[in-house]
């Protein structure tokens, strides 16, 4: 008798055999030199020597090192790299490579991370080297996040020329994001360490994908974040991220419990992370764990890199995950990818009123006064000034 299959089933059936062979490894390299083309190359990428830097978080072993800045938990050999890409072992000795060469430097309005309870409208120097230590079918940045730093051409600017280009550009706020952190760890470490003693702010856009003792060192120096909270389920995490989910629930707990500003992002994938069940299952746990203050975003999927064959997401689903959260006790909720929605403003939980309008990454009226609601003087969760 034939099995039959679902439609959810099917369309996942067919994403790792067609993606897998259309994007090979040497197409993706080729992407990737053709969309990197436009970069600053004051280094290039074989300047490896100059760009490592020992690891901050390994146990050395007879020959191989075992890396313990992610829960990968990578074990390696002479001259083999890491789930990160960015992480090898040289002569019994674990270095990063990506360590004073940002493939890609912008500045950002700090709400386009998100972060909307953060400065609104504050101007916010982000940067990335290339690396990941997950693999996202549905990344949105993998043309820089699923290579090493040495594949892609890069700036050359150590940690002091960072904080002096954004004193430079007179931004109050350092952000390490696109690609993901965790993966230029000791980079992203030093500057901070830096951006602290000068008045500057650090912002965090992470998957959040790091162990407790290194997680709670960088704490210290961060000052918010957004965590991708990309599912609530093992088995999504493993098939569609390359992950696990404890690390990321204890991620949010640590930042939480050591003070940083934190909002929450989920990606709601088509077939995958659109389960209304488990969005509110999601939702409860949050609001069980003291996270009801901290903003919840739930950001529309377009189809990229190995998932083009899904559909956008629907704003209908979208809403009813905003009604879940809502009804679960969250305040503070919004939809991300969606122009023009009303959820991209803040409301106040007491009176109801729009105490922020935005319209995409623009800010166009606060009614936030001290922390407060201008309206009903209620305290809004926040960063404000």
């Amino acid at each position: 008798m034939t099995n039959k299959i679902s439609k959810r089933e099917f369309i996942r059936s067919g994403i790792y055999g067609a993606c897998g062979a259309a994007l090979g490894l040497s197409y993706l390299k080729t992407i990737a030199s053709d969309m990197t083309s436009s970069f600053n190359e004051t280094a290039k990428p074989t300047d490896l020597g100059k760009f490592s830097h020992e690891a901050m978080y390994y146990t050395p072993g007879d020959g191989y090192v075992t890396c313990n800045l992610c829960p990968n938990g990578c074990v390696l050999e002479p001259g083999e790299y890491g789930i990160c890409r960015n992480k090898t072992n040289e002569k019994g000795k674990l270095l990063t490579i990506a360590y004073g060469n940002p493939c890609t430097i912008n500045i950002d309005p700090v709400e386009k991370k998100p972060l909307f309870h953060f400065i609104p409208g504050l101007k916010v120097y982000s940067l990335a080297t290339g690396g990941c230590n997950l693999r996202c079918l549905n990344c949105q940045n993998w043309t820089i996040s699923q290579f090493s730093a040495k594949d892609l051409n890069s700036y050359d600017m150590m940690p002091a020329k960072i904080l002096e280009d954004c004193l430079k550009d007179k931004c109050k706020a350092i952000a390490y994001t696109y690609s993901e952190p965790t993966s230029y760890y000791e980079y992203m470490f030093d500057i901070a360490k830096l951006a602290k003693q000068k008045g500057i702010k650090n912002i965090l856009i992470s998957n959040g994908y790091i162990n407790t003792k290194p997680l709670k060192e960088l704490s210290k120096y961060i000052d918010g974040a957004n965590i991708n909270l990309k599912s609530f389920k093992e088995n999504i995490y493993k098939e569609l991220n390359g992950g696990k989910l404890k690390p990321i629930l204890n991620t949010l707990s640590l930042l939480k419990d050591a003070g940083v500003m934190l909002e929450i992002t989920n990606l709601v994938v088509p077939t995958w992370t659109d389960d209304l069940k488990m969005i509110r299952e999601m939702c409860k746990w949050l609001y069980d764990n003291g996270f009801s203050e901290f903003p919840l975003h739930f950001s529309r999927f377009t189809p990229m890199y190995k998932l083009t064959q899904l559909p956008v997401t629907p704003v209908s689903v979208l809403d009813s995950a905003i009604k879940i959260a809502a009804d679960a006790g969250l305040k503070y909720v919004y939809i991300g990818n969606v122009p023009n929605h009303k959820a991209e403003n803040t409301y106040c939980p007491s009176c109801k009123k729009m105490i922020i309008e935005r319209k995409g990454f623009t800010v166009l009226s606060n009614n936030i006064t001290n922390g407060k609601c201008k309206f009903c003087n209620h305290p809004i969760k926040g960063v404000w000034s």
